[in-house]
């Protein structure tokens, strides 16, 4: 027992005791290195993309090159390209450069095929070909004139940028052209009408807030209604189910084509001199038929994205409000049917031109 004390005593005075001084005039022991871990810079292939296409597109747009010689290098960048799978952003930003010398009528498809890789595998907020689409409805939206065709490219390959591609197009072109009295410039209704198919297509455009800027736009963008998807279904007159606006209001809907109901224009502001309420949303609205004397319009309330559209109050979300029919007010019966149905309806709105407007009776012919 004596000795396994003397022996543990003996190890723990050797395992800790201080390390020797070193002798005078000799350095200290240099301590061991600290290893750091270098981070993680994915394939060799993505580390050194960005250099390979700086050389690349230097040597293309000014020293001259043999056009054996070019084909190669332009060849050996897209294989290099394909074996990085996310690119970094360095390399995703000589996007603008490979555009610009990659034209769409060009023979020679190499620099555009490397770009079409580029864009489907750059992350979104690096995305080139994301980005060539915001750019274009700014400048559209600026009275500008973007190239239809090369957007409508960057569209199509967008890749993990689409969603936010569509959102984009939504908001700068989808929303607005979906409001009453918004001013759309000629060159952004074009390019909505060239976009939304894609955005259709993939599920990246909601079909109420589509059908409702058609049905704003009409003949102004023809093209937006021939994207409408809705089936036919069955329909009838729906009454709404509450009234804002005169006490009186029910005498445009009670079948009677000689009551009516007079309406303010005092009070006709956002919401009109009488509003019409649905709850839940009236699914399909696909006619309206209105008898009065005295002209006026008729407006819907359809719920938009955030931040797409008008506001509402108070704080309760986006909306848009096309305006579906205007009316002449002549004593007779007269119908708006619009060319695609109005969707997901939360309230009409009827607005007179004119002090005097009664509105003697009023039919929504929709689904729910």
């Amino acid at each position: 027992m004596l000795v396994a004390l003397l022996a543990f005593a003996r190890l723990y005075y050797v395992t800790h005791q201080a390390p020797p001084a070193p002798a005078p005039g000799q350095a200290p022991a240099a301590k061991p290195p600290v290893r750091i871990t270098p981070p993680d810079l994915g394939p060799a292939a993505c580390r050194g993309l960005d250099a390979v296409l700086g050389d690349l597109l230097q040597s293309d747009g000014g020293t001259p090159m043999d056009a054996g010689d070019a084909a190669t290098a332009w060849s050996d960048a897209r294989r290099q390209l394909g074996d990085c799978p996310t690119p970094p952003a360095a390399a995703c930003a000589r996007g603008p450069a490979l555009a610009s010398r990659a034209p769409l009528t060009a023979k020679d498809g190499l620099p555009r095929e490397l770009l079409a890789t580029l864009c489907e595998r750059c992350a979104p907020d690096d995305n080139p070909c994301g980005q060539a689409v915001t750019r274009a409805l700014r400048e559209a939206a600026s009275r500008g004139n973007p190239d239809l065709q090369e957007a409508h490219w960057s569209l199509d390959h967008a890749g993990p940028a689409l969603g936010a591609a569509c959102q984009e197009l939504v908001r700068q072109a989808v929303g607005p052209a979906a409001v009453t009295g918004a001013v759309m410039e000629p060159p952004l209704l074009a390019l909505l009408e060239e976009l939304a198919p894609t955005c259709v297509k993939t599920g990246q455009l909601p079909a109420p807030l589509l059908n409702a800027a058609a049905m704003q736009q009409g003949a102004r963008a023809p093209r937006l209604a021939t994207l409408n998807t809705q089936g036919a279904v069955e329909t009838k007159p729906i009454e709404p189910d509450q009234q804002k606006g005169p006490g009186d209001a029910f005498r445009a809907f009670d079948r009677d084509e000689l009551s009516g109901v007079k309406l303010p224009l005092a009070d006709a502001g956002p919401d009109g001199a009488l509003r019409l309420e649905y709850a839940p949303a009236l699914k399909y609205a696909v006619s309206f038929q209105v008898l009065a004397t005295g002209p006026g319009s008729l407006r819907a309330h359809v719920r938009a994205p955030d931040g797409v559209g008008r506001a509402g109050p108070g704080g309760t979300g986006f909306f848009v409000d096309p305006t579906v029919c205007r009316f002449r007010g002549t004593g007779r019966w007269e119908i708006c049917k619009p060319a695609v149905p109005l969707l997901d309806v939360d309230a009409l709105s009827v607005l007179p031109e004119r002090p005097g407007v009664e509105l003697k009776e009023l039919e929504i012919i929709g689904a729910r």
